[in-house]
Protein backbone atom coordinates (compact mmCIF):
# COMPACT_ATOMS: atom_id res chain seq x y z
CA UNK A 1 0.00 0.00 0.00
CA UNK A 2 1.26 3.47 -0.88
CA UNK A 3 0.24 6.12 1.63
CA UNK A 4 0.73 9.86 1.33
CA UNK A 5 0.97 11.48 4.75
CA UNK A 6 0.33 15.21 4.99
CA UNK A 7 1.07 17.66 7.79
CA UNK A 8 -0.92 20.71 6.68
CA UNK A 9 0.07 24.29 7.36
CA UNK A 10 -0.41 27.63 5.66
CA UNK A 11 3.31 28.42 5.71
CA UNK A 12 4.74 24.90 5.40
CA UNK A 13 2.81 21.80 4.38
CA UNK A 14 4.84 18.65 4.82
CA UNK A 15 4.25 15.54 2.74
CA UNK A 16 5.69 12.06 2.77
CA UNK A 17 4.93 9.03 0.64
CA UNK A 18 5.64 5.57 1.97
CA UNK A 19 5.12 2.05 0.73
CA UNK A 20 4.15 -0.39 3.43
CA UNK A 21 2.85 -3.89 4.05
CA UNK A 22 1.76 -2.85 7.55
CA UNK A 23 4.93 -3.92 9.32
CA UNK A 24 7.74 -2.89 6.97
CA UNK A 25 7.86 0.59 5.53
CA UNK A 26 9.98 2.33 2.93
CA UNK A 27 10.12 5.99 2.05
CA UNK A 28 9.32 6.86 -1.56
CA UNK A 29 9.60 10.64 -1.28
CA UNK A 30 9.14 13.46 1.18
CA UNK A 31 9.35 17.20 1.23
CA UNK A 32 7.55 20.40 2.06
CA UNK A 33 5.55 23.02 0.27
CA UNK A 34 6.71 26.42 1.49
CA UNK A 35 4.62 29.51 0.89
CA UNK A 36 5.71 33.09 1.35
CA UNK A 37 4.09 35.17 4.11
CA UNK A 38 4.41 38.11 1.74
CA UNK A 39 1.94 36.63 -0.74
CA UNK A 40 -1.81 37.05 -0.24
CA UNK A 41 -3.31 34.17 1.70
CA UNK A 42 -5.50 32.94 -1.16
CA UNK A 43 -2.42 32.68 -3.39
CA UNK A 44 -0.64 30.64 -0.72
CA UNK A 45 -3.60 28.23 -0.62
CA UNK A 46 -3.48 27.96 -4.41
CA UNK A 47 0.25 27.13 -4.21
CA UNK A 48 -0.47 24.31 -1.74
CA UNK A 49 -3.22 23.02 -4.03
CA UNK A 50 -1.08 23.08 -7.17
CA UNK A 51 1.97 21.44 -5.63
CA UNK A 52 -0.02 18.69 -3.89
CA UNK A 53 -1.94 18.05 -7.10
CA UNK A 54 1.39 17.59 -8.91
CA UNK A 55 2.53 15.02 -6.33
CA UNK A 56 -0.77 13.13 -6.56
CA UNK A 57 -0.71 13.18 -10.38
CA UNK A 58 2.90 11.97 -10.52
CA UNK A 59 2.76 9.18 -7.93
CA UNK A 60 0.59 6.09 -7.49
CA UNK A 61 -1.17 6.57 -4.14
CA UNK A 62 -3.69 4.30 -2.41
CA UNK A 63 -4.64 6.50 0.55
CA UNK A 64 -4.05 9.94 2.02
CA UNK A 65 -3.49 10.35 5.77
CA UNK A 66 -3.78 13.83 7.25
CA UNK A 67 -2.86 15.17 10.67
CA UNK A 68 -5.94 16.63 12.31
CA UNK A 69 -6.23 20.00 13.99
CA UNK A 70 -5.18 19.76 17.61
CA UNK A 71 -4.35 23.19 18.96
CA UNK A 72 -3.60 26.62 17.65
CA UNK A 73 -2.04 29.55 19.43
CA UNK A 74 -4.96 31.79 18.48
CA UNK A 75 -8.14 31.92 16.43
CA UNK A 76 -6.39 33.35 13.36
CA UNK A 77 -3.85 30.51 13.38
CA UNK A 78 -6.61 27.93 13.74
CA UNK A 79 -8.54 29.44 10.82
CA UNK A 80 -5.48 29.48 8.57
CA UNK A 81 -4.67 25.88 9.49
CA UNK A 82 -8.27 24.94 8.76
CA UNK A 83 -8.07 26.53 5.32
CA UNK A 84 -4.85 24.65 4.53
CA UNK A 85 -6.43 21.38 5.68
CA UNK A 86 -9.43 22.13 3.48
CA UNK A 87 -7.17 22.49 0.46
CA UNK A 88 -5.50 19.15 1.27
CA UNK A 89 -8.88 17.42 1.59
CA UNK A 90 -10.06 19.01 -1.66
CA UNK A 91 -7.02 17.82 -3.64
CA UNK A 92 -7.44 14.25 -2.34
CA UNK A 93 -11.17 14.31 -3.15
CA UNK A 94 -10.48 15.59 -6.65
CA UNK A 95 -8.25 12.55 -7.19
CA UNK A 96 -10.86 10.19 -5.73
CA UNK A 97 -8.56 9.07 -2.92
CA UNK A 98 -9.74 7.95 0.52
CA UNK A 99 -8.67 10.30 3.30
CA UNK A 100 -7.93 9.26 6.89
CA UNK A 101 -7.42 11.76 9.69
CA UNK A 102 -5.37 11.19 12.82
CA UNK A 103 -4.80 13.30 15.90
CA UNK A 104 -1.27 14.01 17.12
CA UNK A 105 -2.02 11.71 20.09
CA UNK A 106 -2.92 8.83 17.74
CA UNK A 107 0.18 9.42 15.63
CA UNK A 108 2.52 9.50 18.63
CA UNK A 109 0.90 6.40 20.10
CA UNK A 110 1.24 4.51 16.81
CA UNK A 111 4.93 5.33 16.39
CA UNK A 112 6.30 5.60 19.92
CA UNK A 113 3.66 3.81 21.97
CA UNK A 114 3.02 6.89 24.10
CA UNK A 115 0.62 9.66 23.11
CA UNK A 116 2.57 12.37 24.89
CA UNK A 117 5.91 11.52 23.29
CA UNK A 118 8.30 14.32 22.41
CA UNK A 119 8.60 15.44 18.79
CA UNK A 120 12.22 14.25 18.73
CA UNK A 121 11.12 10.73 19.77
CA UNK A 122 8.60 10.57 16.93
CA UNK A 123 11.19 11.81 14.45
CA UNK A 124 13.70 9.20 15.62
CA UNK A 125 11.09 6.46 15.16
CA UNK A 126 10.37 7.74 11.64
CA UNK A 127 14.08 7.47 10.86
CA UNK A 128 14.31 3.97 12.34
CA UNK A 129 11.10 2.59 10.83
CA UNK A 130 12.00 3.88 7.37
CA UNK A 131 15.66 2.85 7.74
CA UNK A 132 16.86 6.34 6.83
CA UNK A 133 20.40 7.55 7.53
CA UNK A 134 19.09 10.64 9.35
CA UNK A 135 15.87 12.25 10.50
CA UNK A 136 14.03 13.65 7.48
CA UNK A 137 14.03 17.41 7.09
CA UNK A 138 12.27 19.69 7.30
CA UNK A 139 10.38 18.69 10.46
CA UNK A 140 7.09 19.03 8.59
CA UNK A 141 8.16 16.26 6.18
CA UNK A 142 9.14 14.00 9.10
CA UNK A 143 5.73 14.70 10.66
CA UNK A 144 4.00 13.82 7.38
CA UNK A 145 5.91 10.53 7.18
CA UNK A 146 4.79 9.82 10.76
CA UNK A 147 1.16 10.34 9.72
CA UNK A 148 1.62 7.88 6.83
CA UNK A 149 3.21 5.28 9.12
CA UNK A 150 0.39 5.75 11.62
CA UNK A 151 -2.15 4.99 8.91
CA UNK A 152 -0.19 1.94 7.79
CA UNK A 153 -0.26 0.54 11.33
CA UNK A 154 -3.97 1.28 11.70
CA UNK A 155 -4.84 -0.25 8.31
CA UNK A 156 -2.85 -3.40 9.13
CA UNK A 157 -4.58 -3.71 12.49
CA UNK A 158 -7.98 -3.20 10.85
CA UNK A 159 -7.19 -5.97 8.35
CA UNK A 160 -6.32 -8.34 11.22
CA UNK A 161 -9.15 -7.29 13.52
CA UNK A 162 -11.98 -5.92 11.36
CA UNK A 163 -14.48 -5.89 14.23
CA UNK A 164 -12.58 -3.10 16.00
CA UNK A 165 -13.53 0.54 15.55
CA UNK A 166 -12.44 1.86 12.16
CA UNK A 167 -10.35 5.04 11.87
CA UNK A 168 -12.18 8.15 10.75
CA UNK A 169 -12.45 8.17 6.98
CA UNK A 170 -13.55 11.03 4.77
CA UNK A 171 -14.63 10.79 1.18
Amino acid sequence: MRILGIDPGSEITGYGLIESDGSRHSSILFGAIRTSKRRPFHERLLEIHEQLREVLAREAIDAVAVEGVFYAANVQSALKLGHARGVVLLVAAQQGLPVYEYSPLEIKSALVGYGRAEKSQVQMMVRLLLDLPEVPTPNDAADALAVAICHSHRAAREALFPQQKKPRKRR
